[in-house]
């Protein structure tokens, strides 16, 4: 059972705008024995440019640009071992352990016992943690400018 949060604290959640992690980002999860882990890459539209030819074959590299990493740079802020953490306590979460990989825009997040004793003991309708994934896409979090909305 989660706690009651003060009315203060609900009326500031109110007042502040939240977007849908899923608008601006895809998932996919998995099972680890008794753990899960749940990669939440940034959905972007990448710009690629190109760099000087590689020493290793001479041909251009494509990057992706400074302005693709924004929704990036969101996640990295706002989805923190805590965030995720108490967004997946019902499940019984005992630790989770955020991985940043840049080149892929993503974040990895291992969520520790979260499925109970594993995908071939667990009663869970969910063994493998396959939902996972798609449930995090549901979290609301803060959005990228961070002002409250405002009320007409």
């Amino acid at each position: 059972m989660r706690a009651a949060r003060p009315p203060l604290q609900n009326e500031l959640r109110r007042k502040m705008k939240t977007i849908r992690l899923g608008e601006i980002a895809y998932a996919r999860s998995g099972d680890k024995g008794s753990s899960a882990n749940v990669a939440v890459f940034a959905n972007e539209d990448r710009q690629w440019s190109r760099r000087e030819p590689s020493d290793m074959d001479g041909q251009p590299e494509r990057v992706a640009s400074r302005e693709a990493s924004d929704q990036y740079d969101l996640l990295r802020e706002r989805l923190t071992e805590k965030v995720v953490k108490d967004f997946f306590s019902p499940l019984g979460v005992k630790k989770v352990k955020r991985y940043e990989v840049p080149n892929l825009s993503a974040l990895n997040f291992v969520l520790d016992g979260v499925l109970a004793e594993g995908g071939s003991r667990s009663l869970r309708i969910d063994a493998q943690g396959k939902t996972l994934g798609q449930a995090i896409l549901e979290m609301r979090i803060p959005d990228e400018s961070g002002k409250q909305e405002s009320r007409n």
